[in-house]
């Protein structure tokens, strides 16, 4: 069997931050490697040192049985290794073949470009990954998946031996998953080597064959996939058991929060939706991607109001026709893509925090900058968010750690009723026991909370109730004590009878 990449004991420090320290790892041809652990595991600085953005401190780099001694990004292009990310690193405003081209054409003063060869080239290596994309379609207007395909169609034209996949199903939908995945299989039969990234460990089983767990920057293990389950690797990654990653902590139930009856809105598909979520209540929404669940999120807070029906606060008939008459009246909403509405990835953290109570900390039209920053440090401390401190833009910090300065941000606004849509997503295993816990403490503290979540685990594990959405409905409503993953999936496919929540 012919090894692609082989790593031996490579360590690396940036100042007295240890990210790996004397880690093995080696990706054969043919293989689907998959690497996991905790952000700050040390998985980013392992793949920068294949690629070549890093340099080892000590260790060997061996890339196609080809001893790497000054590794650069152009020095593992010209082996073989290209990076799928989870934020495809493509010119929006170029065209996909022009794209394609910066990864297979050479640039000269005199070079003359042959746009129908260009052209062509580009719709045959799309069609070889199986997308239906236009070599003239502007990559901006094209979707998640579609610039993801369009990345390694570029990367099979390079010859790539070596793929890295960073996060790549985060943002899919699960029959997009399922294609990415048969493309895989078919690089896997064609003698490709694959290192596979993904805090979904779920998926692994079906798509690795190996798996290497690192944490703190150490190698804990390596397994055959098939040897591994996911309460394992939990274990392996945070050295905790499966259970601490759903701490669910029941609590007394106050009077109903948020109401809502026979809400529809032909936008956006939602259809007669009832439920009622109490204070102390976690309300889970499940249902397939398309099912309306953040589209009903949305009616909710006002961002698409609803075209009739009714919502209630507190047992009150509200008006909710925009997100400041939601914020108002007391609901806040954590939405799915936090890097896009959740954060100012270019501002600190402590601006961040107090978007939403900007009027409340000024004075005359101006910032009391040290009332912002005490009320930053607090919920810093309260939530365990991980910065070197308040000033520091939110773009440096991880993901779990964003997802908390956004929560952040909303809590300050002291609400009665929080919709988080995908709280956890894209986050590490102990980042999600980490918000998992903040909503246990919310709820405690009587906040009502509208949870959405694609994963049924966390789902059964967080809900108190949970409405399974179908088709833009709420098809039906189970207790904790009554749901099942197979029972919430045949709802959420349509095959269950219709109640109100």
């Amino acid at each position: 069997m012919t090894t692609l990449v082989r790593l031996t004991s490579v360590s690396k420090s940036f100042g007295a931050v240890h990210a790996l320290k004397g880690v093995s790892y080696e990706l054969n041809a043919g293989e689907v490697h998959a690497l996991v652990g905790e952000n700050g595991a040390g998985k980013s600085t392992l793949v920068k040192i294949i690629t070549g953005a890093h340099r080892p401190d000590s260790g060997t780099v061996e890339i196609v049985g080809r001893t790497v001694r000054h590794n650069t990004p152009a020095v593992a292009k010209s082996l073989g290794v290209a990076t799928i990310y989870q934020q495809p690193a493509l010119f929006g405003d170029l065209t996909v073949a022009e794209n394609i081209a910066l990864r297979l054409e050479r640039a000269g003063p005199l070079r003359r470009v042959r746009w129908a060869r260009r052209r062509q080239r580009a719709a045959e290596l799309l069609e070889r990954v199986g997308a239906r994309v236009l070599p003239d379609a502007v990559v901006g207007e094209l979707s998640m998946p579609q610039q993801q395909l369009v990345e390694i169609a570029g990367a099979l034209g390079a010859a790539a031996r070596v793929l890295i996949f960073d996060e790549p199903t985060s943002s899919l939908s699960d029959r997009e998953v399922e294609n990415l995945f048969r493309l895989i299989a078919d690089l896997r039969r064609k003698g490709v080597g694959s290192v596979y990234i993904s805090h979904r460990l779920e998926e692994l089983s079906g798509i690795a064959d190996r798996v290497t767990v690192l944490r703190d920057g150490e190698h804990v293990a390596t397994r055959p996939m098939a040897d591994v389950d996911n309460a394992e690797l939990i274990r392996l990654m945070v050295g905790r058991s499966v259970e601490a990653v759903f701490p669910k902590v029941t609590v007394p139930l106050g009077d109903v929060a948020l109401e809502a009856r026979g809400l529809s809105c032909r936008r956006t598909g939602v259809r007669d939706v009832s439920l009622r979520v109490r204070a102390g209540e976690i309300l889970g929404l499940a249902g397939l991607v398309g099912a309306g669940r953040t589209e009903l999120a949305r009616v909710l807070f006002g961002l698409t109001p609803a075209d009739s029906g009714q919502i209630l606060l507190r047992g009150r008939p509200a008006t909710v026709r925009s997100p400041g008459q939601a914020v108002r009246q007391g609901i806040a909403y954590l939405p799915e893509d936090r890097r896009r509405h959740g954060v100012i990835l270019e501002m600190p953290v402590a601006s961040n925090m107090t978007l939403a109570i900007l009027r409340r900390l000024a004075v005359g039209g101006m910032m009391r900058l040290g009332r912002e920053r005490r009320l930053a440090e607090s919920f810093a401390e309260r939530l365990e968010i991980r910065t070197p401190s308040v000033d520091t833009p939110v773009a440096d910090l991880s993901g779990g750690n964003q997802q908390k300065v956004a929560l952040a941000r909303w809590l300050a606004a002291e609400p009665s009723v929080i919709l988080l849509d995908e709280p956890t997503q894209g986050v590490d295993v102990g980042a999600k026991a980490e918000i998992h816990r903040l909503m246990c403490e919310l709820a405690g503290r009587g906040l009502a909370i509208v949870m959405i979540s694609s994963e049924l685990p966390e789902v059964l594990g967080m809900s108190d109730r949970i409405a399974v959405m179908h088709r833009g409905r709420i098809v039906r409503t189970l207790d904790r004590h009554e749901a099942t993953q197979e029972r919430v999936l045949a709802l959420a496919l349509g095959r269950g009878e219709e109640t109100v929540a």
